[in-house]
């Protein structure tokens, strides 16, 4: 098994820079649940991280600030009765997490007015739905 994460852009991070801890799973694995240390957490120093430029590492430094315990992200993946699915897990989970996290933002909404005829639509929408709820009332209202 490769223990270089998937691609992060067009980055992979490095073994050395992920700190794995296995510790017992609660949940499916009948008897063999109190014995095998099948949950994963697996961390990521992200902010003495050299993997990244300076840019990205800091637009991930800020969006993942209320995630983030003295710089460092941690993974926990226990959904699986093996370490080994569950260490496949976290490593495509904390991927897909860094990935949103150093994608550049989308650009700019331009502001544009609604056109004359949805402006139209939605007052003629707005009539007939009040007529509806008019013919509803009772006569002696």
């Amino acid at each position: 098994m490769n223990e270089d994460l998937p691609v992060v852009g067009s980055t992979a991070i490095p073994a050395a820079e992920l700190r794995w801890r296995f510790s017992r799973s609660s949940g499916p694995g009948g008897q063999g649940v109190n014995t095998t240390d099948s949950r994963v957490e697996l961390s990521f120093d992200l902010a003495s991280t050299t993997v990244f430029s300076p840019p990205r590492q800091a637009r991930a430094l800020d969006r993942l600030a209320g995630r983030l315990v003295d710089g460092v992200l941690t993974i926990t993946a226990a959904e699986h009765r093996s370490q080994l699915r569950n260490r496949e897990a976290a490593r495509a989970r904390l991927a897909m997490t860094l990935r949103d996290a150093v994608a550049p933002d989308p650009p700019n909404r331009r502001p544009t007015r609604p056109s004359r005829g949805s402006q139209r639509r939605r007052v003629d929408q707005k009539k007939r739905r009040g007529d509806v709820k008019r013919l509803r009332r009772s006569p002696e209202d």
